[in-house]
């Protein structure tokens, strides 16, 4: 099923939204007029499409290695606890 108009536009936001400054809550209330809570449910469902993995690559798999954590990162937190 090819990506949705806001499906794109999700990832293009995630893309840059850090280039607009503010709180990333109150841009997605604006943007998308959906609950922060709501989006991140979208986003997470999204990136692990293969048609958005096509579409943006490497913004895919920032977001996935985000979500996920680098399994070495949480042994070594989990060392110093």
């Amino acid at each position: 099923m090819p990506l949705s108009d806001r499906d794109r536009e999700i990832l293009a936001f995630e893309g840059e939204w850090r280039r607009h400054g503010g709180a990333k809550e109150e841009a997605i209330r604006s943007a998308f007029d959906m609950p922060p809570a709501r989006y991140y449910q979208l986003l997470g469902r999204l990136i692990d499409r293969p048609e958005a993995l096509a579409h943006d690559p490497m913004l895919v798999r920032r977001l996935r290695r985000l979500r996920d954590g680098d399994p070495r990162t949480r042994l070594d937190r989990a060392a110093t606890l």
